[in-house]
């Protein structure tokens, strides 16, 4: 989860509120001084915080609850303030030329990778083009990236004019949904970093012109959204390391009080870990009200093309629970996940998540060092396959057979389930 601190210091919060006997003018300036404290340690300006912290107390203490109780109209409160505070939803552009803009070491390169698988996932056809001529092995770099997902390529890694690379593939990118650009950092001088900008979105006349910024650099994201801008007219910023930031907060703020609208984010290294940023739904998360639209996007992006209908009805085998496990670990961290399931968050404590995601991991290495035969039939693990697969695995015969028990548990957990509520007909499809 992205900005972990700020998110379990603002669940408190929310259930500070949830669990209160009675919500008085001493109750609130309590938690406002909580949600101070929780914004200051994110690094978001100071005046912010109060200005943001006066709006809350005012509406908490002055505001009349519409249909709700006393804890839900201050719990709404919060939600809405912190949305506002990150700024609107911009809407994310299909078939489109993007130009990619930002100063050296902000994670451009790699940003590039991202969104191009994202508009993969979407069906569309995308091509990049390395318009970086200046950074060494710039080209190689988006190569190793780019191969691994299919995603075409243009320009050189010989190339030392990145306008004339634009002019020469202009005419070839004509067939690919989405054209994504991709630019140099700072190099020389700043002038001719903005120069050679403007040059560049002259000759490609992009749709989107998106500035990446490193969001560890706090509030001085500001400062770089509002230079960016005043030289050509930036239409989003994507934010970057946004994982474990502590200066997450700072940024993500800084961002928005300039009016450019945060469009992705990116919360990790994998190439999977990038979203588009949707405030309400971040918001939630961030509270741990969950995100279960979210969850089931992600579900739909790694379902396998079984459904749960056909384990009730077959045998359930350990080759059945590696994909289950495997499908958990493709959503992305345990932490996460349960983020955006509603209410789980706040009853799980982080070294009872972090010991979960362990587990999986070691169960998916057993499993990984168990033969096919093994897995689809594991009445012949004796003993003697027991103690190869541990030392296969790197683990104990204790923790093969902890797996085992957790697998037979799990396999009579399912047939209890098909004699009672399953009967006949499983009365909806689940995939997996």
């Amino acid at each position: 989860m992205t900005l972990e601190k700020l998110s379990e210091s603002l669940t408190k919060v929310v259930k500070k509120i949830t669990f209160a006997t009675f919500i008085d003018e001493k109750f609130v300036k309590e938690i406002i001084r909580d949600i101070q404290r929780a914004l200051l340690s994110a690094d978001v300006n100071v005046r912010l915080v109060f200005e943001l912290s006066k709006r809350i107390e005012e509406r908490a203490l002055k505001e009349k609850p519409k249909g709700l109780g006393k804890k839900e109209h201050v719990l709404r409160i919060l939600y809405e303030e912190l949305v506002k505070l990150v700024g609107k939803k911009k809407e994310i552009p299909l078939k489109a030329k993007i130009m990619l803009v930002g100063i050296q070491g902000s994670g451009k390169t790699t940003t590039v990778a991202k969104l191009a698988k994202f508009y993969l996932k979407k069906g569309l056809k995308p091509c990049v083009v390395a318009c970086d001529t200046y950074r060494p092995a710039a080209f190689e770099q988006l190569q190793q990236l780019l191969e691994p997902i299919n995603v075409k390529l243009f320009g050189s890694a010989d190339a030392k004019d990145p306008l004339k690379v634009l002019k020469e593939s202009l005419e070839k990118v004509r067939k690919y949904d989405v054209v994504i650009v991709d630019t140099a950092g700072r190099h020389k001088s700043e002038k001719e970093l903005f120069d050679e900008m403007k040059k560049l979105a002259e000759i490609l006349k992009p749709d989107e012109k998106f500035l990446v910024i490193d969001s560890t650099i706090g509030q001085r994201a500001r400062e770089q959204a509002k230079a960016f801008h005043e030289a050509i007219g930036i239409t989003g910023v994507i934010l970057t390391k946004l994982d474990g930031s502590a200066k997450g907060g700072g940024a993500l703020s800084a961002v928005a009080e300039t009016g450019a609208p945060i469009v992705f984010i990116g919360t990790g290294e994998k190439i999977d870990d990038f979203e588009p940023f949707d405030p309400d739904r971040f918001i939630s998360r961030l509270l741990g009200m969950g995100d279960l639209r979210s969850l089931m996007e992600k579900v739909k992006e790694v379902a396998k093309e079984k459904d749960f209908e056909s384990i009730l009805k077959g045998d359930f085998t350990l080759l059945d629970l590696q994909e289950q496990l495997e499908g958990i670990s493709k959503l992305g961290k345990l932490g996460s996940i349960i983020k955006m399931i509603p209410g789980i968050s706040m009853m799980l404590s982080k070294e009872h998540i972090d010991l979960t995601e362990k587990k999986i991991k070691k169960y998916l290495t057993i499993l990984n060092s168990m033969t096919i035969e093994e897995r689809l039939n594991p009445k012949i693990l004796n003993s003697s396959r027991i103690r190869r697969i541990a030392m296969g695995s790197g683990t104990s015969i204790e923790e093969v057979r902890e797996l085992i028990n957790y697998y037979k548990t799990m396999k009579k957990a399912i047939r209890s389930f098909r004699r009672g509520a399953f009967r006949g007909r499983f009365p909806f499809k689940i995939k997996i």
